[in-house]
């Protein structure tokens, strides 16, 4: 299984609709929001690498109200 947490910057009182629309994803294992650099952290898992990669790119990155996002890929268990 593969698994990520990637960090959301949304825009400025974006956040709860940001967290909404992951909530729906079910590749979502957890999100909350968080304060600091960074508006809102998911940690996502996948069975491969593929699909996850294409998770972010084609629904996480293009959910109403996101800016920009930074992917840690976490190793194997």
């Amino acid at each position: 299984m593969a698994k990520a947490y990637v960090l959301i910057n949304s825009e400025i009182g974006g956040e709860q609709e940001v967290v909404e629309q992951l909530k729906e994803l079910p590749e979502v294992v957890e999100v909350s929001v968080v304060y600091g650099v960074y508006d809102v952290i998911v940690k996502l898992e996948a069975e491969t690498m593929e699909t996850l990669k294409e998770l972010i790119t084609s629904k996480v990155r293009h959910l109403n109200k996101v800016r920009s996002t930074m992917t840690m890929i976490a190793s194997s268990d």
